[in-house]
């Protein structure tokens, strides 16, 4: 989603909104809240707190799970950041846990690829079974056509947890609404349901469990 085409959409589109109940909603107050007054102004500062130059930012494109029948859980969200000459500038990954509160992590360009990539401390709580101390290491490739983006854990050099998410741009009509919404039927809700079907599994091969309040001082 182009930030600021979200409101042409929802005029535009029967099966989609914003800030209020459709078949897919986007609602700002889904995504990280700041003093901005739309997720767009809220994006901007963040990146302004962690020293970036907003003055040449032109548009801000979000990846990221709509609402589902008023239903939303969206594990990371993506926005990436142009010049008004179009040129990638950096990247902004949302995280957010299952308790509902939500990270961001931002991720500078890569000169020679213009793709992002960031390798940090992880210090949030995401999955009772790895520790926070770990370290995550994005990378995301320049959404064109087609989408690449790895997510994994490290503990130093080990790769403990391998994520990848690819996919192929579509156009957003209402026939592709209607289309997304038989093949993948309540999309968002299978998402924590799956999440909570893996822990449990987990749990019973007795894996070590990190408790949330463990390490208040890693949140």
């Amino acid at each position: 989603l182009d930030l600021d085409e979200i409101d042409r959409l929802s005029d535009r589109l029967r099966l989609f909104s914003r800030n209020r109940f459709s078949l897919f909603s986007f609602f700002d107050k889904d995504h990280i809240v700041k003093d901005g007054a739309n997720v767009k102004e809220n994006v901007l500062q963040i990146l302004r707190e962690d020293g970036v130059d907003t003055s040449t930012i032109a548009k801000i494109k979000l990846l990221t799970f709509p609402r589902v029948l008023g239903y939303i859980f969206n594990p990371v969200c993506f926005y990436y950041c142009f010049d008004p000459e179009g040129r990638p500038l950096c990247a902004v990954a949302e995280v957010t846990n299952t308790f509902h509160e939500q990270k961001p992590y931002v991720l500078r360009r890569l000169e020679d690829s213009g793709g992002f990539r960031l390798t940090t401390p992880k210090h949030f709580y995401v999955s009772p079974f790895f520790g926070l101390d770990l370290n995550f290491d994005f990378k995301l490739r320049l959404p064109t056509e087609h989408l690449e983006i790895h997510i994994d854990d490290r503990d130093g050099e080990d790769r403990v947890l391998i994520t990848h998410l690819t996919g192929k741009r579509r156009p957003l009509t209402d026939s592709a609404l209607i289309a997304c919404a038989f093949k993948y039927p309540l999309l968002t809700l299978r998402v924590i349901t799956a999440i909570h079907w893996h822990a449990f599994l987990l749990w019973m091969k007795r894996l070590p469990v990190h408790k949330k309040a463990a390490n208040p001082d890693l949140h």
